[in-house]
C-alpha cells in the first residue's frame, strides 16, 4: 500500500506543461470485493465493501460508516448538507437514510420509486440543497427530500426518450440525448424547484460504428469556460471501417437559453480520448501517443464564416512522470513505483479530475505555465494567454520584463502587447466605474469587453508596469532613446485606451531625458503637451533647474496652465526672490486681497533691497485702505515687525518720512 508520494525530480520540469497534483486523494482501490464510486459534484470516492461497510474520500477528509447490505449498490452520492444519502440498488428506484456525523446512519430508510411506467432509472443526480433528479429512459423527475419527515415530494418532470445524460453542477445543466441515433440533444437548466428547457440542438451526425450511436455521452462534457457554460463534444470520424483524424465541436450555451457551434478544435489524432478542463483551458488527452493538447477559445483562430478553428496553444507534450513511494515487503521498507500514465485503468471527471481506480488515486490536474513560455513562439499571443490564467502575474510580469530588456528584437510586437494588456486595463476601470456609479466611462475606446467577461483576466495597472517593467530597464542593456521610445509606446496605447496617465509615468519619462541630456526633446514634449501638465510634474521640472535652467519657465508655464495652481505660482516666485513679478501674479488672477502680506513682506525684507520692500509695503497699505479704510495692519497679520522694519528705513530721526526716498519709489511699478 502506498504511504507516500512525489513527483519526478524538478530538473526537466520545463518539458511538461502538465502535471498531476503532488497530493493525490487516497481511497482504496477496486476489487472483487470492494466496488468504488465516484460523485463529481463533491468530489468523493465512496469505497463499498461486501457487507456495507463504506469508505467516503473527500478532498481532505476520510469517514467510514457501515450500512445495511440490502444488495449490490448501482449507485451512492450524500446530498449537498451531507445530511441525506442516497443509495440506488435498483432500477426502478433510489433509497434514503438520514446521516449524522456523531452517530452515523439512521436505522431507517426510506425510497422513491420513478414515476414513469416501466421506466428504468439511468441515474440520480443532488441539485439545490435536498433536492434529487432522477433520470429515467423515460425523462427526468425531480423531487424534494424531507430528512426530518422522512419523505420524498414530486416537484417537476419533463417526458423523453433518454439514451444517455451529463450533468454539470457547476452550471446546473444537463444534457439528455434522445433520438433513434442519439444525436438530438435537450439540455435542460435547473433551479430550485423547476426544469427550465433550453433550446433543443441536433450534433451534427457522421459515420460511426455499426450499431453504435452517432454521440456517445463518454465523448461529452458539460464545463464552464471563462463563466459561460459550453458544450464540448469530441467527434470520431469512421471511413470505410476505419478511423480518421478526430476532433472537437464546442457548443456555446447563450444565456441559457440558445445553444451554437462556435468552435472547432482541430486535432490530427485518431483513437482514445479524454477531455478536462483545467483553468479556462480544454486539454484533450490521447491515450495511444500518451501526450496531452491544451486549447484556449479566447485566443484567436481561423474563421470559417460560422465557426472558429483552433489549433493546440502549444505541441502535444505528456503529463510529467509522476512516482508513488509504496510500502515494500516489510512495514519499514519502501520502494519507488512509476505511475503509469495514459493507463487503461484511468476515468477522467470533470473539470479536471483523474482517477485510477486500480491505484486508488485522485489528481487533480494542473498547469505549469513556466514551461509553455517556453513553447509559445508569438510573443503577444503568449501575453494574451497568460492574462487569462490564473495566479499568472508574477510569471506575465516577468515575461514583459524579459522582452523589454531584448529591445531592439521585441520592438516590433511592444506596442500590440501593450494594448492587450491596457484593453484589459480599460475594461476593469469601466466595470468599477459602473459598479460604483452605473454609468460608463465617456469616449470609449476599442475596448469591447462586456461588463461581465473580465473577472477572468489579470490585470496590470500603471503601478504594475512602473514598479515592475518601466523601472526596471537594464542600463547595460538598453539604450537611453529605447528606453523613452518605450515608455511613450505605453503613454500612447493608454492615452488610446481612453485612461488617464498617472503623473508618475510621465516623471519617468522625463527623468529619463534628462539623465540622457536630451533637453530638446523633453522641450519638444512639454511644448506639444504629449506629457500632460499636473502639479507633481510641474515640481519635478522646478528640481530640474540645475541641470536644465529652462525647466523653471516650463515649469511655471505648466502651472499657469492648470488654472488651479496660484498658490503653487507664488510660492515659486518668492522662492526665487521674484517679489514685484509674484504681486503682478497676484493682481492678475483676482487675488490681491487674500494673500498674505507677512508672507510677502517677509521675502521683500529676505532680499535686502530697500526699493522692493518699500513698494511691497506700499501695496498692503493700499491694499488695507480699501479693505478695513485704514493704512494699519490688523493684528492678526502680525506684521508689527515689518512695519517698524518700514519707518527703520525711511523715516528720519525727527520721525519725519523721507518723501525724496518716497518719490523715487513711484518709478517702482507693479505693472507688466
Amino acid at each position: 500500500m502506498a504511504t507516500a508520494e512525489s513527483k519526478d525530480d524538478e530538473a526537466g520540469n520545463d518539458n511538461y506543461y502538465l502535471e498531476l497534483s503532488v497530493n493525490p486523494v487516497r481511497f482504496e482501490s477496486l476489487t472483487c470485493v470492494n466496488n468504488v464510486f465516484f460523485d463529481d459534484s463533491k468530489h468523493q470516492v465512496f469505497a463499498v465493501r461486501s457487507g456495507g461497510v463504506t469508505t467516503v474520500t473527500g478532498p481532505s477528509y476520510v469517514f467510514t460508516f457501515k450500512m445495511e447490505d440490502k444488495g449490490q449498490v448501482i449507485s451512492i452520492k450524500f446530498s449537498a448538507d451531507m445530511n441525506v444519502l442516497a443509495i440506488q440498488r435498483t432500477c426502478t428506484s433510489v433509497e434514503f437514510v438520514n446521516y449524522n456525523p456523531g452517530t452515523g446512519l439512521d436505522v431507517v430508510e426510506y425510497s422513491q420509486a420513478c414515476k414513469s411506467k416501466n421506466a428504468t432509472i439511468q441515474g440520480f443526480v443532488w441539485t439545490h440543497g435536498n433536492e434529487i433528479l432522477l433520470i429515467t429512459d423515460h425523462g427526468v423527475e425531480l423531487f424534494s427530500v424531507n430528512p426530518a419527515k422522512r419523505s420524498v415530494k414530486a416537484l417537476k418532470s419533463l417526458s423523453l426518450g433518454v439514451n444517455w445524460y451529463v450533468y454539470c453542477p457547476r452550471s446546473n445543466m444537463i444534457l439528455l440525448s434522445s433520438g433513434t441515433i442519439g444525436n438530438q440533444i435537450q439540455a435542460l437548466h435547473i433551479t430550485p424547484g423547476n426544469l427550465h428547457k433550453i433550446t433543443k440542438f441536433e450534433i451534427e451526425a457522421i459515420p460511426a460504428k455499426p450499431g453504435t450511436l452517432a454521440v456517445s455521452d463518454r465523448d461529452v462534457v458539460l464545463a464552464v469556460l471563462y463563466g459561460t457554460p459550453f458544450i464540448i463534444v469530441l467527434r470520431h470520424q469512421y471511413e470505410a471501417n476505419k478511423s480518421i483524424s478526430a476532433y472537437v465541436c464546442v457548443y456555446t450555451v447563450h444565456k441559457m437559453l440558445s445553444i451554437k457551434k462556435s468552435q472547432i478544435l482541430k486535432l490530427d489524432l485518431r483513437g482514445r480520448f479524454a477531455i478536462n478542463v483545467v483553468d479556462n483551458l480544454i486539454i484533450v488527452h490521447h491515450q495511444e501517443s500518451k501526450t496531452s493538447m491544451i486549447f484556449d477559445i479566447m485566443l484567436g483562430g481561423v474563421s470559417d464564416g460560422t465557426v472558429m478553428h483552433h489549433t493546440s496553444v502549444a505541441i502535444p507534450k505528456p503529463i510529467k512522470p509522476y512516482n508513488l513511494k509504496v510500502q515494500g515487503a516489510t512495514l519499514s521498507v519502501q520502494v519507488i513505483q512509476s505511475c503509469p500514465l495514459y493507463s487503461e485503468n484511468w476515468v477522467v471527471f470533470q473539470p479536471n479530475i483523474i482517477i485510477d481506480r486500480k491505484l486508488g488515486c485522485l489528481w487533480y490536474i494542473e498547469l505549469h505555465l513556466e514551461a509553455l513560455i517556453k513553447l509559445i513562439n508569438d510573443k503577444v499571443q503568449l501575453v494574451e494567454f497568460l492574462i487569462q490564467r490564473k495566479d499568472a502575474k508574477p510569471i506575465l510580469l516577468q515575461v514583459l520584463q524579459n522582452y523589454v530588456n531584448d529591445l531592439p528584437m521585441t520592438l516590433i510586437d511592444i506596442p500590440a502587447i501593450f494594448d492587450k494588456i491596457d484593453s484589459v486595463y480599460r475594461g476593469h476601470l469601466e466595470n468599477e466605474i459602473r459598479s460604483q456609479m452605473g454609468t460608463p466611462l465617456q469616449n470609449v475606446s476599442k475596448n469591447t469587453e462586456t461588463f461581465e467577461d473580465l473577472s477572468y483576466k489579470l490585470l496590470l495597472d500603471q503601478s504594475d508596469m512602473y514598479t515592475h517593467i518601466l523601472s526596471k530597464f537594464s542600463a547595460d542593456l538598453i539604450e537611453p532613446k529605447m528606453v523613452v521610445w518605450v515608455l511613450l509606446e505605453y503613454i500612447r496605447s493608454l492615452v488610446e485606451h481612453g485612461i488617464p496617465v498617472q503623473h508618475f509615468i510621465y516623471e519617468l519619462v522625463i527623468t529619463t531625458l534628462v539623465q540622457r541630456k536630451a533637453y530638446y526633446q523633453l522641450h519638444q514634449l512639454l511644448q506639444y503637451h504629449v506629457v500632460a501638465d499636473s502639479k507633481p510634474l510641474a515640481c519635478l521640472l522646478l528640481s530640474l533647474e540645475n541641470l536644465y535652467p529652462a525647466a523653471h519657465q516650463l515649469a511655471l508655464d505648466m502651472l499657469k496652465r492648470l488654472g488651479s495652481a496660484h498658490e503653487e505660482i507664488i510660492e515659486v516666485l518668492l522662492s526665487k526672490g521674484h517679489i514685484l513679478p509674484a504681486l503682478r501674479y497676484v493682481r492678475s488672477v483676482g487675488m490681491a486681497d487674500q494673500v498674505s502680506a507677512r508672507k510677502f513682506l517677509e521675502a521683500a525684507k529676505a532680499i535686502n533691497d530697500p526699493t522692493i520692500f518699500h513698494s511691497v509695503y506700499k501695496f498692503f497699505e493700499q491694499r488695507n485702505v480699501r479693505l478695513h479704510n485704514t493704512t494699519a495692519f490688523t493684528r492678526g497679520e502680525h506684521c508689527q515687525s515689518y512695519v517698524q522694519y518700514f519707518e527703520h528705513l525711511f523715516r528720519g530721526n525727527d520721525g519725519v518720512l523721507n518723501t525724496s526716498f518716497n518719490s523715487s519709489m513711484s518709478t517702482i511699478s507693479l505693472q507688466d
